[in-house]
């Protein structure tokens, strides 16, 4: 009897290994989303409906336009755009909204903690979840591009991992965030911060619209650079702005994870 005892715990106590820990937490994330489907395909909707009512429709109307000195139809400048927002509602309904509930109210962190898991594996699980997400509604969205002709490069295959880039900023960065928010009125500055991104990281309307003061301050923000990535990508019109893109969204996804691992420390380990 003292051998199985021992060798129980033995097995309780083993350290769980960082690949083994993110696919047990991604498995729990799939099995709490299998009846609730039309919630997670919420979030790809909106980009589609965007892209038909303005890429299309609005591009009707809209004549000579260009993109890195090529000239392109209005509707293959919106949709890359549409594939940047896709990934960043992805990964932010989980990364805030979700990351919140388990961390505040199901208190679902602290029983992972019970078991061999650390913070970093909570971290890099829930991140993981958000990247996937995040990675499922670009790929669905390249998918309805390639469906409507809207793709006129080979780059376009890397499109779904730069999008994976953009998830992992965003999601690092929610996380990080919503560590720091006290109730569900705090998320309201979520909204706040999406919105204008969404509107005005050169989705819609090149960023040399703006004066020049105001351009700085789009083209520092996570969405314009996933942006700027996901359109050199489809229409194969390369520039340097690609190579600072993928250098600014994996130093914001690799920074936000670490402000993830040292908050949920202090509020879970106290």
């Amino acid at each position: 009897m003292a051998l199985v005892n021992t060798a129980v715990t033995t097995a309780v106590a083993r350290p769980v290994r960082p690949g083994e820990a993110v696919g047990l937490l991604v498995y729990r994330n799939l099995l709490s989303y299998r009846r609730a489907w039309f919630v997670f395909a919420t979030g790809f909707l909106e980009p589609v409906l965007y892209l038909f009512s303005i890429g299309i429709g609005v591009g009707r109307i809209v004549h000579g336009f260009e993109f890195n000195g090529e000239a392109i139809d209005y509707r293959d400048f919106v949709a890359p755009g549409m594939v940047a927002a896709s990934a960043m509602n992805g990964a932010l309904l989980d990364a805030t909204f979700g990351f919140f509930f388990k961390l505040k109210y199901d208190k679902l962190f602290d029983q992972m903690l019970a078991t061999p898991l650390t913070t970093l594996d909570v971290a890099r699980g829930e991140l993981a979840w958000s990247l996937l997400r995040g990675g499922i509604y670009s790929a669905a969205f390249v998918v309805v591009m390639l469906l409507m002709g809207l793709v006129g490069s080979w780059w376009a295959v890397l499109v779904v991992p730069a999008a994976l880039l953009i998830g992992l900023a965003f999601g690092a960065v929610g996380m990080a965030l919503t560590t720091f928010m006290r109730s569900w009125q705090d998320f309201e500055y979520v909204t706040l911060g999406m919105l204008p991104m969404f509107l005005f990281s050169a989705t819609f309307f090149p960023v040399t619209a703006y004066p020049d003061w105001l351009r700085w301050v789009v083209e520092c923000t996570p969405l314009y650079r996933g942006v700027v990535l996901c359109r050199e990508l489809t229409t194969g019109a390369l520039s340097w702005g690609s190579a600072v893109s993928v250098v600014y969204l994996v130093a914001l996804g690799v920074g936000g994870l670490v402000v993830v691992r040292r908050r949920l420390d202090r509020l879970l380990l106290k």
